[in-house]
């Protein structure tokens, strides 16, 4: 038998953000298995925490869709980041809250995380380092064919010089800017037209992300929505391998000051779900030197797989 936990992740809210399965222990597992819990869990992601390579680390992470494993994701970082320190803690939280610092160990390299886990339970925090900084791909990509695929005008695509344009740090996003709030609530994915037009990227079939400025929240520079029909994921309610691949065209459309610069992204509220994704941009000599992204979490639920 192996213990799981279900945290909403990118919320301090149950019932809300982007809901994680958290497998322990599945040192035992092959790929295979991981991919069919995954496929059982039916959730846009499952992390399975194995240990790590390096003596000195915290884990290894394993992240699986309901169709494939990932390189790379935001929210079971997260989520795992936070779980592994709730779990090492077993609820013996000091009145001051403890701070932690987990090393883990993904496809893509290792990925440092800072977690916050406050007294009392609830929703604690984790903030990562970008393991690879966003970068723009070479796409030939028609705003007109993208309206098409999302159900949008071309008019309402693009605000003030931001573009349509295909970018990655890690997992491959086309991403679409639109005029304001209302766009960006219209846009429907058609998946058979996105699977047709969509460019490819890190080898794999990039997955749409619109965004455009403010929010619902007032706190939100940017609202945001996903989605990866491919896999199974008609809209995701927060996504921060998307908001690491954002991270590059924000600096490159806006120009950011040199410094540190905090974004907040807010994202699944046409869902219902609300999530408020945290990211951090360390600018110096015109480029992006260093990108943090991170969020709450709350566990909702637990137990066993007898398996």
């Amino acid at each position: 038998m192996t213990n799981y936990a279900i945290y909403d992740v990118f919320t301090g809210a149950a019932l809300a953000g982007n809901p994680l399965a958290v497998v322990f222990d599945a040192d035992g597992f092959d790929e295979a298995r991981m991919q069919a819990i995954a496929r059982e869990f039916n959730l846009s992601e499952t992390v399975f925490v194995l240990k790590p390579e390096h003596p000195a680390h915290t884990a290894r992470l394993r992240i699986f869709t309901t169709t494939r494993e990932l390189p790379f994701a935001g929210h079971p970082t997260v989520g795992a980041a936070i779980a592994l320190a709730d779990r090492r803690l077993g609820g013996a939280v000091p009145d001051t809250g403890i701070d932690m610092v987990k090393m883990l160990e993904e496809p893509i390299g290792r990925v440092r995380c800072a977690v916050r886990i406050n007294p009392g339970g609830g929703a604690g925090f984790a903030e990562f380092d970008l393991p690879k900084l966003s970068r723009q791909l070479e796409a030939e990509i028609e705003p007109a064919d993208i309206g098409a695929a999302l159900g949008l005008d071309p008019q309402e695509i693009g605000f003030e010089n931001h573009r349509v344009s295909l970018w990655s740090a890690g997992v491959p996003y086309v991403l679409v800017p639109v005029h304001d709030l209302a766009a960006a609530a219209k846009a429907e994915c058609n998946p058979a037209e996105w699977e047709r037009i969509a460019p490819m990227g890190d080898g794999m079939l990039a997955f749409a992300y619109l965004y455009c400025r403010g929010g619902v929240n007032h706190t939100a520079s940017f609202h945001a929505r996903m989605f990866a029909p491919g896999e199974g994921v008609p809209e995701d309610p927060a996504t921060g391998s998307a908001a690491a691949a954002l991270s590059g065209a924000i600096h490159h459309f806006d120009g950011m000051l040199e410094g540190n610069q905090a974004l907040v992204i807010e994202q699944g509220v046409e869902m219902g779900r609300p999530s408020l994704i945290h990211m951090h941009l360390d600018c110096a000599d015109g480029e992006v030197r260093h990108v943090r992204i991170g969020g709450q979490a709350v566990k909702i639920a637990e137990g066993r797989l007898l398996l």
